[in-house]
């Protein structure tokens, strides 16, 4: 189903920019506009899965790899895709707690031994990548012991909520919560980089609002959002263009 109504924008997102759209980008869209921004968070596992049966907005923010899959299929407009920001996986712990050295793969993996218990999602690329690390690091029956996982959403609220002491996600996810703490990165050598792009569906209701919304996404505000939002941007500085 497609977005009807000229006052609001449909967007369907990844998790990975929420604060960087909750803290600046929409409020800012919604300032210039008077257009509301409903969108719908999903980790990109998910997306896909809700537009496998048919469901639609104006806009879809998704990793690389799955908007490849929606060109191919003539679900997005190709033309107005545009790269958006790069995300990195990070640990988290309870605020106020220690934050240990995870600077080298074994310094990391000596926390991921010795932790009470590591949250991670099952669905989320973030996920799926650790539960990939913890077995090439030989670890694997050790963390999942005493793993507290979830189908999808943000692993940084089981630590917040004390059922956790550390949780494993892309930083800017983490940063969704409050009550966390970001240790930091994953060590270079081990690092998974997971890049975004938006574009417009190819039934988009409301293609104005949408357009103006993606030239909202290349703006130097939108650059410095995604940076203090625990991404890098892709995006190239107007000035540059």
């Amino acid at each position: 189903m497609t977005n009807k109504d000229p006052g609001s924008l449909s967007i369907m997102s990844a998790l990975a920019v929420e604060v960087a759209f909750k803290r600046w980008i929409v409020p800012r869209f919604e300032q210039q506009t008077g257009i509301r921004a409903d969108i719908v968070w999903e980790p990109t596992t998910v997306l896909m899965r809700r537009v496998e049966s048919g469901e639609r907005a104006d806009i879809i923010l998704a990793i690389d790899h799955a908007m490849d899959r929606l060109v191919q299929d003539d679900i997005i407009r190709r033309k107005t895709r545009i790269p958006v920001a790069r995300a990195m996986v990070g640990l988290a712990v309870r605020k106020g707690a220690p934050l240990p050295d995870i600077s080298t793969v074994e310094a990391l993996k000596s926390v991921l031994l010795g932790a009470r218990s590591v949250a991670f999602s099952l669905g989320g690329a973030s996920g799926i990548y650790f539960q990939q690390l913890i077995q090439e690091l030989g670890i694997a029956d050790e963390v999942k012991a005493r793993a507290v996982t979830i189908p999808a959403g943000f692993t940084a609220a089981k630590v917040a909520s004390g059922e956790a002491e550390y949780a494993v996600q892309q930083i800017s996810e983490l940063m969704s919560i409050d009550g966390v703490d970001i240790i930091g990165p994953f060590p270079e050598a081990i690092q998974t980089f997971t890049d975004f792009s938006a574009a417009l569906f190819a039934d988009a209701g409301n293609p104005a609002a949408a357009q103006a919304f993606l030239d909202l996404l290349e703006s130097e505000e939108a650059i410095a959002a995604y940076g203090n939002g625990g991404l890098a941007s892709l995006v190239r500085a107007p000035s540059a263009k």
